[in-house]
């Protein structure tokens, strides 16, 4: 095997690659991962020395912190095969520093920005063949943070494995979605973790998303805690708008995920001209406005997801179709264009959000 270092970990590089065996026309998001992943431990008050080596499993003790008292977290971001054959990674610092915030609050150990970055770049940049080509097609990227500490009692854990791994995917869904607005459970409270990509919310999220789906749904549109009466987000996704030819956008709070797709959609939608408000959304106007018609559009923006079109939206049992799905000239479209084009360098990255490999 052979081994290489850098300024903050070691790099041992797998002797025989897999990826012959994938069939990249044909991928299945989340099922099949590249040849290497980074691990780095945290104990005694620090950060160890970490590794780049090749992916597999690990071993932990069934005492493990993480299985009793959930303290996890992670990110998701994408590198991209620009239109020149090179390969670059999509505002990296964005899920950074939105990893340490959910770091800190779910009482875990913030990890230094520069071994983050040049982690994700050396380990991008060492399977690079693994990132794919086509429109829908990309690498996704999954940092995570687990508590490791052997003891069972419920305190914070006082060590940490950090790891990073990542995946060759095609498009997260197969064409439009529909998603039901959410009025009797909870993702997130006031006070909670809702603005932290803790692994717990989404736990508690998949029975009443089970349930949505045996209804015909795809997705949940989730609501605030206290009364039901506004918008949150999507199961995957922030949640946006087309309400009388401007975009609308719940405002984020600490129950609701600071999407970084969220927020490049924001800015894109500004840079063309299109009105943006972002504010509290309740359902009740939701509702008017699909049953007048000045809401034309609705999606879901995510890493995952990108920009994806909702195509019905349910409301205590009544459903209400979008027609503008998929017009040339929808919105989201335009949205989706302009967003596609900057992170393939087919257009001019004007915010300078790509990172080259």
């Amino acid at each position: 095997m052979m081994i290489e270092t850098s300024s903050f970990f070691d790099i041992h590089k797998t002797e025989t690659s897999r990826i012959n065996q994938v069939d990249f026309d044909n991928l299945e998001f989340g099922r099949v991962f590249s040849d290497h992943m980074f691990l780095m431990e945290y104990e005694n008050g620090e950060w160890m020395r970490g590794k780049i080596e090749p992916y597999g499993p690990f071993t932990m003790s069934p005492a493990s912190m993480v299985f009793h008292y959930g303290q996890a977290i992670f990110e998701g971001m994408k590198a991209y095969r620009m239109a020149d054959g090179g390969v670059s990674i999509f505002r990296p610092g964005k899920n950074i520093e939105r990893f340490n915030l959910s770091a800190k609050r779910m009482c875990m150990p913030e990890v230094p920005e520069d071994i983050f970055m040049e982690a994700l770049a050396t380990l991008v940049e060492l399977d690079k063949e693994w990132v794919p080509g086509g429109d829908e097609s990309s690498l996704y990227i999954r940092p995570f943070m687990i508590a490791t500490d052997s003891y069972v009692g419920v305190k914070a854990s006082e060590k940490y494995a950090f790891s990073i791994f990542t995946c060759p995917v095609g498009a997260y869904y197969k064409g439009n979605v529909s998603v039901k607005v959410e009025r009797n459970y909870t993702r997130a409270t006031p006070g909670g973790t809702g603005y932290a990509k803790a692994a717990g919310n989404y736990a508690g999220s998949l029975y009443p998303s089970r349930l949505a789906r045996e209804e015909g749904f795809d997705q949940l549109i989730w609501t605030d805690a206290i009364e039901h009466e506004y918008i949150e987000e999507s199961g995957t996704m922030n949640a946006m708008f087309v309400l009388n030819g401007g975009l609308v956008s719940p405002a984020t709070s600490d129950t609701i995920l600071n999407g970084v797709t969220r927020d490049s959609v924001l800015t894109i939608a500004r840079d063309l001209g299109i009105n943006v408000d972002i504010r509290k959304v309740a359902v009740s106007e939701l509702r008017s406005g699909l049953e007048s018609g000045s809401i034309t559009e609705a999606f879901g923006v995510g890493t995952a997801a990108t920009i994806k079109p909702i195509a019905e939206i349910g409301i205590d049992g009544i459903h209400y179709p979008l027609k503008h799905v998929n017009h040339a000239k929808s919105v989201a479209n335009q949205l989706l264009n302009e967003l596609d084009g900057i992170r393939r360098g087919k257009i001019e990255d004007r915010h300078a959000w790509n990172i080259p490999i």
